[in-house]
């Protein structure tokens, strides 16, 4: 069982969604049997980020530890930076984008989300703010 984990003990992996991001997978089912929660180090480049997304059944919550992003939460704007923490509640529309050289984040899910295309919706026009 690993209870001490760096991003360089695991593989990164480009996440759906994204452009430009590279995620290192620290706590979660597969890594050391975490059950409630998934823990993600996430480093996405400049100009690069996520599209409008929710999760229908998942939270999100997100710490950037270094950068600056443009944050679109259920429709508001929102300017980030290093220390901001960053929550997505289930069933809301949100994306990022880098505008910093790179962001360094901290990604939390509840339950573990393990890239699983059940637990993510894309925005269509159809259904622009609500899942």
């Amino acid at each position: 069982m690993k209870y001490v984990i760096r991003p360089e003990d695991v593989t990164p992996y480009s996440p759906a969604n994204h452009s430009g991001t590279r995620n290192y997978r620290l706590v979660a089912p597969g890594v050391n049997g975490a059950k409630y929660m998934e823990i993600i180090y996430g480093d996405i480049e400049r100009h690069a980020g996520a599209v409008a997304h929710a999760h229908p059944d998942m939270e999100q919550a997100t710490y950037v530890i270094d950068g600056e992003a443009t944050v679109e939460v259920d429709g508001v704007k929102h300017h980030v930076a290093k220390g901001d923490l960053l929550f997505f509640p289930s069933r809301v529309f949100h994306d990022i984008q880098v505008i910093s050289e790179r962001i360094k984040l901290l990604v939390i899910y509840a339950p573990p989300y393990g890239e699983n295309p059940e637990k993510v919706v894309k925005r269509e026009s159809s259904n622009a703010g609500q899942v």
